[in-house]
């Protein structure tokens, strides 16, 4: 015991064993143990290699995966041919005014297009540079617009200039297999009593889009007398110049010309091109008056060269060729486009034959107006009557066709991707300030054009769903091509896949069901059933796609997604995603919120979802579910009810003790204060944000009501009429304003660069609405259908006598209308959704 104690205790090593001795089973054991546990580790580490291996693998190729569905379009079969825009599927509509960013333009509806247009200047003025082309709100036109139009063989444009008026018409003729002819009449005149007649030059152009060639033709030294060209879609065509006369049975006037023959890299550099080609070393000498030297394009100096391109504008050059002709007013000139493929014209469509064409289709126009709309019927007077054709032209006239790629991101995406490519073929709300497409635009656009041309409606529809992608997302703003884009701020281009836009569209869509519900037998009708049929697999995608991304914290509610996050520089963060801007929502972003208009746009969308699905004979009960829940009275109270308000809410983290304050900006004495950041105005919040209903009273409290989901006896209607006829809140003499005169924000600037814009102002689009929404009300039974017939007259005719008023006066149709005064205010032309005032008038819902 002792040894064994010692042993221990001072350390010994133990004896080691002899070599004829067998070691004992226990050492045995123990040595084979540490090499079970020595392998059993080097295995798991191994397979932890391995699988840590495949995981990330794996997490590489879904975020690959994930990374690329924003980029992917869905799989479905087209809703349209890819040959339906073409001149042989669509003769009658291949050419058009498709280009409503110019003044006067035409094109095809094909991905590069001839483009055709015109540009002006005026002679001899205090301004030395006034050239006109794109449509510019800083030009200060006194008006200008389509007249008539009937979205597919004419239109009638009038230009207000200062002191003199354009008009310029065309007409189209078919024939032969690319869409056949067509000629413009440009007709100036002379507005003031001023005893010296204005002298402009008119510039006519062609140019390439990367696509086709053009050949000038010149005559008498410098006159551009036509011009040859050939392209894919168009085969070979000729445009000619004809000279300027002072009538259509008249003599030839004076002129002086010039042209210019040169390339361009892109559609959007021809406004600069002409600019720098211009020089001022001609002379305009007329048989009777003096010598003096015009501003002209030199046809010697092309004003763009491949030397001056940037290094990293790869793009292919283009024919670009210019006629100018400068000469006195008053005058008339035409100029004419003529298909090589059609071989058996019977004359040319000029002079008196253009006359006759022209008065045979302004006749038709009329007589389908007074049809489609009955205004005159309604005791309209002329004047009205002529507003409302105008009104409906400039939308037609505003149709776009586009083609290009859009910009987007996904949270699974470091960079900005570009989309596929895409055509669009849609309406624009301002040919001057949103010359493109945007997706809750496009639904009422199509209210009013669904009335007029239900094909145009198809098209458009099926252009905006085609450009879906798998994930059911469609980019809520269109920006495709050089041209649109060089129109839009940098900030606004890339469109990220988790904000959504409200689904307008299935306004016209429930339209077009009802036209066909109306009259089933119809071509029309068997053509929107069809139509249908090929879109529902993209429309039940779409729709999921909103039911699921858009969800809010408690069941059946919803939440836009995409507001602003920088909240300290906002009063209010603004929510660009519902199409309402700057609208007052909860104080403070956060996922607690629920949005009162999502929601009933969803429950909108679900019960037109479940008529479609009836229509086609596909399953409708999971959607006649949605639409049942979502517009259950009692739901409604519990999400959105506000007590306190005594009015439909949002319901958030928020405050409305919030300000706009100047920064404090320290500077130490003694430093100069330039070197120091400018002070900005910040949000000041007085008091801590909590989860409560959102006490703004405005166009968001009324959606239940706009979107018809209240029932006829709902007291709750009693409370929303009372505040739209209360002139302290919503009611003006123009319209509803957009935001409670009591609200604490109303009028408020968001920014100190940012004015209001949905904080006070009359809208249409929502004013349409609430129309609408009173004429149903007031052909239902309940407890209010008097009031609200009595709303809806004195409403509808507020709405009618102001947007009228201010179109005499200033000569356009507006974004918005001020609340106090009723003047138009905003982007001007804006013949977008406010041009449903001619659904009011013809009381057309």
């Amino acid at each position: 015991m002792g040894r064994q104690r010692k042993r221990v205790v001072t350390g010994e090593a133990v004896p080691l064993p002899r070599k004829d001795e067998k070691p004992s089973v226990f050492h045995r054991k123990e040595k084979k143990k540490k090499v079970d546990i020595g392998k059993l580790f080097i295995n798991i580490s191994i397979g932890l290699c391995i699988f840590s291996l495949i995981w990330f693998f794996y997490a590489l190729y879904m975020r690959s995966s994930l990374a690329n569905r924003v980029v992917t379009l869905h799989p479905s079969a087209p809703v349209l041919d890819a040959n339906s825009s073409t001149a042989k599927v669509s003769p009658e509509r291949f050419w058009g005014s498709y280009r409503p960013q110019v003044y006067f333009g035409m094109k095809t509806r094909s991905p590069r297009s001839i483009v055709t247009g015109m540009m002006w200047m005026r002679q001899f003025s205090d301004l030395d540079m006034n050239l006109r082309h794109t449509c510019e709100q800083g030009d200060h036109l006194q008006s200008y617009g389509w007249l008539m139009h009937d979205g597919i063989t004419f239109g009638v444009q009038e230009i207000r200039d200062n002191d003199f008026t354009l008009t310029t018409e065309f007409v189209k003729r078919m024939g032969g297999d690319n869409g056949g002819d067509w000629t413009w009449r440009i007709t100036a005149k002379q507005d003031s009593s001023a005893p010296q007649a204005p002298v402009i030059s008119l510039m006519f152009y062609a140019a390439a889009d990367t696509q086709g060639s053009l050949q000038a033709h010149v005559e008498e030294r410098n006159r551009l007398a036509s011009i040859t060209g050939f392209s894919e879609e168009l085969g070979n065509f000729k445009i000619t110049f004809r000279k300027p006369v002072t009538g259509e049975l008249t003599s030839a006037k004076y002129a002086s010309y010039n042209y210019l023959q040169t390339v361009s890299p892109g559609l959007e550099k021809l406004t600069d091109i002409v600019k720098h080609s211009l020089n001022r070393r001609f002379v305009y000498s007329p048989p009777s008056g003096e010598k003096r030297h015009y501003i002209a394009v030199d046809t010697y100096k092309p004003p763009h060269h491949q030397s001056n391109r940037k290094p990293a504008d790869e793009r292919k050059e283009s024919d670009f060729v210019v006629h100018q002709v400068t000469v006195q007013l008053p005058f008339q000139i035409e100029v004419l486009f003529e298909s090589g493929s059609f071989h058996h014209r019977p004359n040319q469509l000029v002079g008196s034959i253009m006359t006759q064409e022209l008065e045979k289709r302004k006749s038709e126009f009329n007589a389908k107006f007074e049809k489609t709309f009955g205004l005159e019927r309604k005791g309209f007077s002329q004047a009205h009557i002529k507003f409302g054709k105008a009104a409906l032209s400039n939308m037609l006239g505003g149709m776009g066709y586009f083609y290009g790629q859009s910009v987007v991101q996904s949270v699974y995406n470091d960079y900005p991707l570009l989309y596929p490519e895409g055509a669009l073929f849609t309406a624009v709300p301002s040919r001057s300030f949103f010359p493109r497409g945007f997706l809750w635009d496009e639904g009422f656009h199509q209210l009013l054009l669904s009335k007029w041309d239900p094909q145009v409606t198809r098209e458009a529809i099926a252009h905006w769903i085609g450009l879906m992608n798998m994930e059911g997302w469609i980019p809520r703003e269109q920006i495709l091509g050089d041209e649109a884009r060089s129109k839009v701020p940098a900030e606004f281009v890339v469109q990220r896949n988790e904000n959504a836009n409200p689904p307008t569209l299935f306004l016209a869509l429930q339209e077009l069901t009802e036209q066909l519900s109306s009259n089933s037998d119809a071509p029309a009708s068997q053509q929107t059933l069809a139509f249908l049929r090929r879109l529902f697999p993209r429309l039940k995608t779409w729709f999921d796609w909103y039911n699921t991304t858009q969800t809010g914290p408690l069941p059946n509610s919803y939440r836009w997604r995409g507001r602003d996050k920088d909240t300290n520089l906002f009063l209010n963060p603004k929510t660009l995603t519902s199409g309402l801007d700057d609208y007052p929502r909860a104080s403070h972003p956060s996922a607690d919120e629920r949005h009162v208009d999502l929601h009933c746009w969803m429950a909108l969308s679900s019960g037109i979802m479940a008529r479609i699905a009836r229509l086609l004979d596909e399953p409708h009960e999971d959607y006649e579910r949605t639409h049942t829940v979502l517009s259950d009275n009692s739901l409604l109270n519990e999400l959105h009810w506000s007590e306190q308000l005594r009015a439909f809410s949002d319901f958030g983290n928020h405050t409305q003790a919030v300000s706009l304050q100047q920064e404090k900006v320290y500077v130490p004495p003694g430093q100069p204060r330039h070197q120091f950041p400018v002070a900005r105005l910040v949000r000041a919040v007085r008091r801590a944000p909590k989860l409560q209903y959102v006490n703004a009273m405005g166009y968001v409290s009324l959606f239940p009501f706009l979107l018809h989901l209240l029932q006829p006896d709902s007291p709750k209607l009693e409370h929303i009429l009372r505040d739209m006829r209360d002139s302290n809140k919503l009611w003006t003499p123009y319209g509803l304003r957009s935001l409670s005169k009591a609200d604490p924000l109303y009028m408020k600037r968001n920014t100190e660069h940012d004015a209001p814009y949905w904080r006070g102002a009359v809208w249409i689009n929502i004013n349409y609405l609430a129309v609408r929404a009173l004429h149903h009300y007031s052909s239902s039974e309940g407890p209010y259908q008097e009031k609200a017939a009595l709303l809806y007259e004195e409403l509808r005719t507020n709405i009618i006598n102001n947007v009228y008023r201010q179109y005499v006066e200033t000569g356009y149709i507006w974004e918005q209308y001020n609340d106090g005064t009723g003047r138009g205010q905003g982007s001007h032309p804006f013949t977008g959704w406010s041009s449903l005032t001619v659904l009011m008038m013809a009381e057309q819902y």
